[in-house]
């Protein structure tokens, strides 16, 4: 499954809400909502089939890609990286996932959705401990600020965020200042609720 095309109908296809559209994934407007069946010519009268082991392993390992916006070879990379480390395989991975910078800075709430995070990294409108970094695949560690360029601050992406950031809790291993627009990493990622079987994923990648 291709990361390009339309985003509501990916996650229609694979039949679950991977927050690609940002706020409006959990609005009336949502294509879940409105259609929640399959793409295709056979509309909600089709009949799911039964997905053979590797069916089920692609469709984990699409969810995967498409929600942090991530090609096989990235995918693959990840895999080595977590191999090489202690612990559980597939918490490894997706600790190296969540870590990564444009997933910080959704995760502290000033993007509505990933791939709008990865924008403004790769616009150059995010710092790292005041310097500015520009890859969004750079691994955010314990101790380090994450803030906004002083030039980026009254761009339309940063305003319009300041309102939904007075009522938003980031996760526990972030530490938010709304006022400031400033963040902090506390510790690694704790308590990730993933929308997919990531034991099915390592599988795909252990044969």
């Amino acid at each position: 499954m291709s990361l390009r095309g339309p985003k509501e109908k990916k996650e229609r296809a694979l039949g679950t809400r991977l927050g690609l559209k940002g706020d409006r994934a959990m609005s009336p407007k949502s294509a879940m909502v409105r259609k929640p069946y399959k793409p295709g010519v056979h509309g909600p009268r089709g009949r799911a089939k039964a997905l053979s082991e590797f069916g089920l392993q692609l469709r984990e390992k699409n969810k995967f890609k498409i929600m942090y916006g991530i090609n096989e070879h990235n995918l693959r990379q990840i895999f080595k990286k977590a191999s090489a480390e202690k612990g559980a395989l597939g918490a490894k991975m997706l600790e190296i996932l969540e870590v990564r910078l444009d997933n910080v800075v959704f995760q502290l709430g000033w993007t509505p959705s990933r791939a709008a995070a990865r924008q403004l990294v790769i616009h150059g409108h995010i710092f790292v401990n005041k310097k500015k970094v520009k890859s969004p695949s750079f691994e955010v560690r314990k101790g380090d600020i994450i803030t906004i360029n002083p030039n980026s601050a009254e761009i339309g992406a940063v305003t319009s965020r300041k309102e939904v950031l007075a009522k938003y809790d980031a996760p526990s291993w972030l530490r938010l200042d709304a006022a400031k627009m400033e963040g902090e990493m506390l510790s690694q990622p704790v308590d990730i609720n993933a929308p997919f079987e990531i034991n099915l994923l390592v599988d795909s990648f252990s044969k």
